[in-house]
């Protein structure tokens, strides 16, 4: 809302007088408006008319031309007018609108409502007068519910009561007030009974709401969902009914999920264009369409592709999910064994979603029929039942962080599952072997063991020429970062990094375009260096185990793969000054992480003009390194792990700053030493968003914080100083952006 009042402030419309705000139906679009309106009414001189319009559908500019706006349309160059248009489906409604009305000059404001993305960025030249509204956070959706039924009774328990299935039922509502507030208003009739109808509420959401008159209010909510899947292409169809193999709530990985998509077909090579850029592209339709949402909560950031920042965690919409969920069966796309599954129950699909919740009924497991599975995803507990001889056609085993998976049970998958193209063991900590029969999965494309017990590949994975994608490595618990650091992923997951060895003929496998993280020197050194020279498709590649022994080796081996976006390489201890004079071949990254290094910087020899993403861990950052960094073009992400006390963010030139750090977004630093003095310059940084520091002592200086004019987020982490926290705090209280403030001191000693 604030955002939005700034941008109709008359200076921001000398290029475009419109703003666009779009959202799925229901979220709450046309009420931010309406309110936003009645705010510059009641304390704004700025507008002397005020207008708002609702297109007709289907769409006739003749009949729109007859709405009073027509009155307006001359007038809107002579005055300060505020014109709202609600509803606008296509772009080629705006053409007709913008010719009739926005055709000359004007000092008038016009914001245009949508449900859709395209519509939104195509109404306005400035894509800063693009606002997505997003669905309330949990706490503020269940505030409005609380409010919504309690009111105006003030000592209505719901106010202090806190339940899981109630929560449960805020999830499904997908943050969208209208539903909150529809849901809330029949509750609220009948209080005594409220948690009982919450429980069958839960049971069949989408049914409750649909075929309940008292639901009609939101009808056309419903015959937009309607409309809005219809119009959905096929090939994106499946993509989205695949969604619901992920639980409520649950967060979404975007590598994770595209890799299932390839696997399954949904996402496919074509001569114009990769099943991987494939893959990205529907992801991020799915973001645009609202389906898939970033969880509201600090987290780190990921690289990707064309975009500068993407947040790692996401999920899929709640009340989409369950439109999606009571869709789904209609085809016999996915289902569940969960807490109300029963032996008389017809279990039959594609993909086959097994929940935490689930009390491991092995007849009722084996009553399930598995001829058409193509996809089995285990949440919780593993049972060594749950593979069966009828899954033969099966195509994706998905064990992300199951519990109890041991090195018999995946000897028995390889044995039974030949068709698997996709095979997650990620954070299955009991797994120590890979079996040399894995060989035998000659269809494999994806192989995901991070997280494991796992330290050396089978000979034999070099039989698997379809590979495209193997992660593997973990890090060693006894050099991770403090307890304090774990809400920095990148840093905490790259120190200690141990990666895997790896059998020569690796270089067989040159459809690989990720691996990592290779043991250089536990594979055989030089050696292994000669089989990945052969990959030359690599897109992404970790390796750790890098010394002055082999690191020309390494970088002469590299040299060729010109398709290589994203590298990480962690040296060896005592290898300081090992890529000196070294002539770097980095020229296409975009992500580099570099662990180990001490106090040199070997990059300023090297052009790293696509670069958006570093992670540097090194003794101590010099001045000419932070020039050198300042002048990356496009570094969007840059995290620092140093030992260093002061960290200065500007360049000068005969004492006149020079604007530097021009793109970056987000600035992660973990510091270890006794001190710490962080300066911004006047002309540092204008555009960083995100500023996390971890820090474990109480000497601490941060000066030029009020130049960060864009700064929306800060965490800190580390101290325990009260005086500290709360001088910090007020300062940025006092931030003409007023971002939001996370203090976490460190944690109580035993």
């Amino acid at each position: 809302m604030n955002e939005l009042r700034i941008y109709t402030t008359s200076p921001r419309f000398n290029s475009s007088p419109v703003i666009s705000v779009w959202g799925i139906a229901g979220i709450g679009k046309s009420a931010l408006v309406r309110h936003l309106q009645y705010d510059r009414m009641l304390h704004s001189n700025q507008f002397n008319m005020y207008n708002w319009v609702d297109v007709s559908h289907p769409f006739n500019l003749r009949d729109f031309s007859r709405d009073p706006i027509k009155e307006c349309r001359e007038l809107l160059s002579e005055h300060h007018c505020f014109v709202v248009i609600d509803g606008l489906q296509s772009k080629e409604e705006w053409d007709s609108i913008e010719a009739a009305l926005v055709s000359r000059p004007s000092t008038s404001v016009i914001i245009v409502i949508t449900t859709e993305a395209s519509v939104a960025t195509y109404c306005t030249t400035n894509k800063e007068q693009v606002f997505n509204v997003k669905g309330l956070e949990a706490a503020a959706a269940m505030d409005l519910f609380r409010k919504e039924v309690c009111f105006p009774y003030k000592s209505c328990p719901l106010y202090r009561q806190r339940d899981a299935e109630l929560e449960q039922l805020i999830l499904k509502c997908g943050g969208l007030p209208k539903v909150i507030v529809s849901i809330a208003a029949l509750l609220a009739r009948e209080t005594e009974m409220l948690m009982d109808n919450v429980h069958s509420l839960n049971h069949k959401f989408i049914q409750h709401l649909e075929t309940n008159p008292e639901y009609e209010s939101l009808r056309g909510l419903f015959d937009w969902m309607h409309s809005y899947f219809s119009t959905f292409p096929d090939s994106l169809k499946p993509c989205i009914f695949y969604l619901s193999v992920f639980p409520p709530g649950r967060s979404i990985q975007r590598r994770r999920l595209i890799r299932r998509w390839i696997a399954e077909g949904y996402s496919r090579d074509s001569d114009e264009e990769s099943a991987v850029n494939k893959g990205e592209k529907f992801f991020s339709k799915l973001l645009d369409l609202s389906i898939i949402e970033e969880i509201p909560r600090p987290v780190s950031t990921e690289f990707s592709g064309d975009t500068n920042t993407k947040v790692v965690s996401r999920r899929v919409n709640g009340f989409i999910r369950d439109y999606i969920v009571s869709r789904r069966m209609e085809e016999n796309f996915v289902f569940e064994l969960g807490p109300d599954c029963a032996l008389t129950t017809q279990r039959t699909g594609r993909h086959l979603v097994v929940l935490k919740s689930w009390d491991r009924d092995r007849i009722v497991f084996e009553s399930t029929d598995f001829s058409r599975l193509r996809s089995l995803t285990v949440f919780g507990k593993w049972e060594s039942f749950f593979i069966s001889q009828s899954m033969w056609l099966l195509w994706v085993l998905d064990l992300e962080d199951a519990l109890g998976v041991k090195d018999e049970d995946l000897k028995k998958v390889v044995e039974r599952l030949h068709r698997l193209k996709f095979l997650s063991l990620r954070g299955c900590i009991e797994i120590c072997h890979l079996p040399s029969s894995l060989g035998d999965l000659r269809q494999l494309q994806t192989l995901d063991v991070r997280q494991t017990s796992i330290v050396t590949l089978p000979v034999n994975i070099a039989k698997l020429q379809k590979l495209q994608y193997i992660r593997a490595g973990t890090t060693d618990p006894a050099s991770t970062l403090s307890v304090s650091s774990s809400w920095l992923p990148k840093f905490h997951r790259h120190r200690g990094l141990i990666g895997v060895e790896v059998p020569r003929g690796i270089g067989k496998l040159t459809a690989l375009h990720t691996l990592g993280v290779v043991n250089v020197s536990a594979s055989g050194g030089k050696a292994i260096l000669e089989e990945l020279k052969k990959l030359t498709q690599l897109r992404k590649l970790g390796v750790s185990g890098i010394s002055r022994h082999n690191s020309r080796e390494f970088f002469s081996a590299t040299s060729g793969h010109v398709h290589l976006e994203s590298l990480l390489v962690r040296l060896d201890r005592d290898s300081q000054n090992c890529l000196d004079e070294i002539s770097l071949p980095w020229e296409n990254l975009r992500s580099l992480t570099l662990c180990g290094l001490q106090d040199k910087l070997p990059l300023s020899r090297n052009p790293l003009s696509k670069l958006r993403k570093l992670d540097l861990e090194m003794g101590i950052l010099q001045e000419h390194d932070i020039k050198f960094l300042a002048s990356l073009p496009e570094l969007c992400i840059l995290r620092l792990q140093v030992k260093q006390l002061k960290l200065h963010f500007y360049a000068e030139i005969c004492g006149v700053q020079l604007v530097t750090f021009s793109k970056v977004k987000i600035l992660e630093i973990a510091c270890s030493s006794s001190e710490l003095y962080l300066t911004f310059g006047s002309k540092s940084m204008k555009n960083l968003e995100v500023l996390m520091i971890d820090y474990s002592s109480a000497s601490y200086e941060l000066a030029g914080l009020t130049n960060l004019s864009e700064l929306k987020e800060v965490l800190l982490k580390g101290t325990n100083d009260e005086a500290f926290r709360t001088q910090f705090a007020n300062t940025l209280a006092n931030h003409p952006k007023s971002p939001t403030v996370k203090l976490e001191g460190l944690p109580p000693s035993s």
